[in-house]
C-alpha cells in the first residue's frame, strides 16, 4: 500500500493568501493598495491614514462638518398609532363607525381584520409657540413642542414587525446587514475609548428580529451593538473575578500575545482583530461602567423628575434608561438606543384594548423622555445630540375588531429634536384620515441619510465593499431631509 507524500494543501487558499505565497509578496502589496476604498468617512481626528491600524473606536473626521456628536434613538417598538399621537384627523371623529371602504382605498393589512372607521380616544392641544398638536397621550414630550420636528409623512417598506425592525434599523428588511449604529461608529468612531462607541440600554424589550437589529453585519464585528440593561450592573462579568488586578493583566497579556500570533499567520482577519480590540475594551470598561452607573452622584430632584419614584414599573425602567443614556452622551458614547419596557400591553402593538395598552406604553415613556429633553436642555448637550423618536410603522385609521388597530406601514409619524433638527415645525402630511402621504413622501433611507447627514457624514461615500459592490447604510436610495435642519 502507498502512502500519499503530504505535501499538498489541506484546504483551499484565500486570495489574499495566494498573493503573500507569491512574487515574495508583491501581489499581496498590489492588493492591499487597490483595496484601499472610501469606507471611512475621512482621516483620523489626527490626520493620518484612515486605514493605517485596526482601531475601531479611534475618532475620525466627518466628512464636513457635523451639527451633531452623537445620536439618541429612541425606539417605541411595535408601532405607535399616529393618529393617535402626533397626527390629528378630525374626520375619524365626523365617520367615527361607518365603513371605511366607503371613505378610503381600503389596502390589505396583516392580519386583514377590517373593522369601522376609529376616532382617537384622546384629545388633542396645540403646544408651545409654534402651536404644535400633540394628543394627552404624551404631556411631558408636549412640553418641549418648540424643540421637536414632527415627520408625518415617512413610510415603510413592510408591515410584518421583524422584517419592518429590519428595515428600520438596518436599511434592509433581510436580516444580517449592519445597524445603523455600527455604521454611525464604522464611519466616525467614538469620543471615548473606554466605553463602546454603540450601546443599546435594553428596557426588557428585544425587538421581533432579535439582536440582528443591532448587529455589526458585514462590518467589522467591534461595531455591533452592546447591551446594557437598564439596571446596574449593565453587562455581565463587569467586574472582575480575579483576586488582583495584576492577575487579570497578566492573563489579558497572555491573551493578547497568542492573538498577535494567530493574526501574524491570518494576517488581516476580522474575527481575530475584533477580538483582541473587544478584550482591551472589556477590560477598559471595568473601570468605566462602574462609574458610569452609579447614579448616587445625581440630585433626587433631576431622578423624581425622571420618574424614578414613580408608582408604575415601566417609568421607574424608562427612567434609568433615558438618564443613563444622557449620562453615556456627557461620556462621548457615539450612538444609544434604548429598547420599551415589558408589562405594558403587546409593546405598541394593539391589535385589540387600544386605549389601555397605549396608554400604558406612554405612562411608562412620556416622562422620563420629557425629563431627558429638559436635561440634555438645560446641560448645553441637546444642540449637539440628535434625539430620535419612532417605532417601525403606524396604525390603521380604522378598528381591527372593535377596539384595537392593525399594522400600517402606509403613512406614519416620527419625531426628532436637537442636534441640527428645526424645532417647533411638521413636515410632510397624510390625507384627511391619514391613510396616505400626500405631501412630501419620505422612506426609512431618508432618515438614515439625514441622522447621518446631522453627524457630519455623506451617507453615499459611507461604504464598504462587500459582495462586489459598495455597501452602504441607505444602499441605492435616501435623500437628505435638508427642509428639517435649522
Amino acid at each position: 500500500m502507498k502512502h500519499h507524500c503530504r505535501r499538498f494543501r489541506g484546504a483551499p487558499t484565500t486570495r489574499r493568501e495566494m498573493l503573500k505565497s507569491c512574487g515574495m509578496g508583491f501581489g499581496a502589496a498590489a492588493f492591499s493598495a487597490l483595496f484601499q476604498d472610501t469606507a471611512f468617512a475621512g482621516l483620523d481626528s489626527a490626520g493620518r491614514d484612515r486605514h493605517s491600524a485596526f482601531d475601531p473606536l479611534k475618532p475620525r473626521r466627518p466628512h464636513f462638518q457635523p451639527r451633531a456628536k452623537s445620536v439618541i434613538f429612541l425606539y417605541m417598538d411595535g408601532g405607535v398609532s399616529h393618529v393617535d399621537s402626533f397626527d390629528p384627523k378630525p374626520m375619524l371623529n365626523k365617520h367615527n363607525g361607518q365603513d371605511p371602504r366607503k371613505l378610503m382605498d381600503v389596502q390589505p393589512t396583516q392580519f386583514n381584520s377590517i373593522g369601522k372607521v376609529l376616532a382617537s380616544p384622546w384629545e388633542f392641544k396645540n403646544y408651545g409657540k409654534s402651536g404644535l398638536p400633540v394628543s394627552d397621550l404624551f404631556p411631558h414630550i408636549a412640553a418641549h413642542a418648540d424643540d421637536i420636528c414632527v415627520i408625518r409623512s415617512m413610510t415603510s417598506n413592510f408591515s410584518e414587525h421583524t422584517n419592518a425592525n429590519y428595515f428600520l434599523h438596518t436599511g434592509s428588511g433581510l436580516q444580517g446587514r449592519p445597524s445603523m449604529g455600527a455604521w454611525a461608529g464604522y464611519g466616525l468612531g467614538s469620543f471615548n475609548q473606554d466605553l463602546p462607541g454603540f450601546v443599546v440600554i435594553n428596557g426588557g424589550l428585544i425587538p421581533p428580529g432579535g439582536l440582528d437589529n443591532f448587529n455589526a453585519g458585514f462590518l467589522p464585528a467591534a461595531y455591533q451593538g452592546s447591551v446594557f440593561r437598564a439596571s446596574n450592573p449593565p453587562v455581565s462579568n463587569v467586574l472582575r473575578s480575579d483576586r488582583t488586578d495584576d492577575i487579570q493583566r497578566a492573563k489579558l497579556g497572555l491573551m493578547r500575545k497568542l492573538d498577535a500570533e494567530n493574526l501574524k499567520r491570518a494576517g488581516e482577519h476580522d474575527a481575530l482583530e475584533s477580538a483582541i480590540s473587544n478584550h482591551e475594551l472589556a477590560y477598559r470598561m471595568q473601570i468605566e461602567v462602574p462609574e458610569l452607573m452609579d447614579l448616587s452622584d445625581e440630585p433626587e430632584y433631576l431622578k423624581e423628575a425622571y420618574g424614578f419614584n414613580h408608582s408604575w414599573k415601566g417609568t421607574k425602567t424608562f427612567a434609568r434608561s433615558c438618564l443613563t443614556a444622557r449620562r453615556l452622551v456627557e461620556r462621548g458614547v457615539r450612538f444609544i438606543e434604548l429598547t420599551c419596557p415589558g408589562g405594558s400591553g403587546d409593546r405598541w402593538d394593539q391589535h385589540g384594548k387600544l386605549r389601555d395598552g397605549h396608554t400604558k406604553n406612554a405612562r411608562s415613556v412620556d416622562q422620563p423622555i420629557g425629563a431627558l429633553l429638559k436635561d440634555l436642555k438645560q446641560r448645553g448637550l441637546l444642540e449637539e445630540t440628535l434625539v430620535v423618536w419612532t417605532g417601525e410603522f403606524g396604525r390603521t385609521p380604522f378598528a381591527q375588531g372593535g377596539d384595537g388597530r392593525d399594522h400600517h406601514p402606509w403613512g406614519f409619524s416620527l419625531w426628532m429634536a436637537g442636534g441640527g433638527i428645526k424645532g417647533g415645525t411638521t413636515y410632510g402630511a397624510t390625507d384627511e384620515f391619514g391613510y396616505h402621504v400626500v405631501e412630501n413622501k419620505l422612506e426609512i433611507h431618508d432618515l438614515h441619510a439625514t441622522m447621518l447627514h446631522l453627524l457630519g457624514v455623506d451617507h453615499e461615500r459611507s461604504t464598504f465593499r462587500w459582495g462586489g459592490r459598495d455597501m452602504r447604510l441607505t444602499d441605492v436610495h435616501g435623500h437628505v431631509i435638508h427642509d428639517i435642519i435649522a
